[in-house]
């Protein structure tokens, strides 16, 4: 990855506050453990793209039906990307518009329901998301959700239990997808169920997207009417969503993102995921995404051997759950001793549990080429820190983020 100089002399001149701010954040994040599943290090070229001169362009519509004039190269930028995530997928259309994975979930919505509409998704305590049927989002406001769960025993998705709810409440559209589950959804259990009461199949792929495209993850493509995602995360990509749907319902989908929830489109970030998609395209991708899924595990294991409950037994993805109730502690007071170390993550629901959990991945730590060495190392880190010794392990920290530092030295 290339290297990422310090904010610009410009910046240093005209506004030294926020100089101070974005060096201030670019040392925090090169010196303690990222560990938040939902976060990653972009490469440097998406950066530029990021700040490129794209970002003064308006562009409402889409490429040859804009509402503004000199958009040739908002076109072309957006083609390009169009082109780079349905090769990447197999998807036969995209849109990448959207402005972030929220606002991908509404646009699906709003092309496949309307208010009223009952709605099959992962209950909230056990992983769903907040387009899930949250009643502080939009989606528990509109639209009537009914939650399906786990098995209180595995911690796995009880398809007979989906299956059930299906028949019994006759959705307009079923959800797979989840914030914290760590396992593979089978997306052809969805797939039958949701043809057996003749609803729509959305597959809310936020988190797995980037290891579907690096082969790392089945992909819900072939099963789901449309496929939700965020184009961060392990994809390692700017901040932002996509929709991908089969040719039926590409219009449905364009229409609801512009000009139903969206205006115009940010092209500088429309740049950035083009050139993610690009990069993801690559062998080392695909060599990254496995790493990142073997990196997980072993940090599972080694979390497990220090006296976590893992959630699940393990993972198969980049994405671990964990109770540290065995140790004492709850979730949220492990976050901030760990964070007083220098390791940064969230809390996260428990199935079944009393309280919150920690949620962690493996994304951003495996872009800076640690491997499965270092992940028992941070588990060992996990150790001192939540034995309240966090001076030693916040140097401890800093030590192995100098040796992996995200953007070269």
């Amino acid at each position: 990855m290339s290297v990422i100089t310090q904010p610009t002399d410009l910046l240093r001149q005209q506004d030294p506050q926020m100089a101070d701010v974005l060096a201030g954040e670019r040392q925090r994040q090169g010196s303690t453990l990222q560990l938040i599943a939902a976060e990653n290090f972009t490469s440097g070229a998406v950066l530029a793209a990021l700040g490129s001169a794209l970002a003064n362009k308006y562009a409402e519509g889409y490429p040859g039906a804009r509402h503004h004039g000199g958009c040739e190269y908002a076109d072309l930028a957006e083609r390009m990307a169009v082109e780079r995530a349905t090769a990447l997928f197999g998807a036969e259309h995209a849109n990448v518009q959207p402005h972030s994975g929220s606002s991908a979930v509404l646009a699906a919505y709003a092309a496949l329901l309307r208010p009223g509409d009952t709605v099959l998704a992962m209950g909230l305590p056990f992983g769903g998301h907040l387009t899930h049927g949250s009643p502080a989002n939009f989606s528990g406001r509109w639209f009537d959700f009914v939650g399906y769960g786990v098995d209180a025993a595995t911690g796995l998705i009880d398809y007979r239990q989906v299956q059930e709810l299906a028949h019994a409440h006759r959705p307009k559209a079923i959800v797979c997808g989840s914030i914290s589950y760590p396992r593979h959804p089978e997306y052809s259990a969805f797939r039958e169920i949701a043809d057996e009461v003749g609803a729509y199949l959305i597959a809310d792929a936020a988190h797995p997207i980037g290891l579907v495209a690096g082969g790392a993850a089945p992909s819900p493509v072939p099963y789901a009417d449309i496929v939700c995602a965020t184009t961060h995360k392990v994809l390692r990509g700017p901040r932002g969503g996509m929709i991908l749907c089969g040719s039926e319902f590409a219009e449905r989908v364009d229409r609801a993102v512009f000009p139903f929830t969206q205006g115009g489109a940010q092209m500088h970030t429309i740049a950035a995921k083009a050139v993610a998609f690009g990069e993801a395209a690559t062998p080392a991708f695909a060599t990254y995404a496995h790493r990142v899924v073997a990196n997980a595990r072993t940090l599972a294991e080694a979390l497990e051997e220090r006296g976590f409950a893992i959630t699940t037994g393990g993972t198969d993805t980049h994405l671990i759950t964990a109770d540290p109730a065995p140790l004492g502690l709850d979730g949220p007071t492990a976050r901030g001793m760990l964070a007083a170390a220098g390791i940064v993550l969230d809390t996260c629901a428990l199935p079944y549990g009393d309280g919150r959990g920690i949620r962690l991945g493996t994304a951003a730590v495996t872009t800076q080429g640690m491997g499965e060495a270092q992940m028992a190392e941070i588990a060992g880190l996990f150790a001192g820190a939540l034995r309240g010794d966090a001076a030693k392990t916040r140097t401890d920290v800093a030590e192995l983020t100098r040796e992996f530092p995200p953007y070269g030295a």
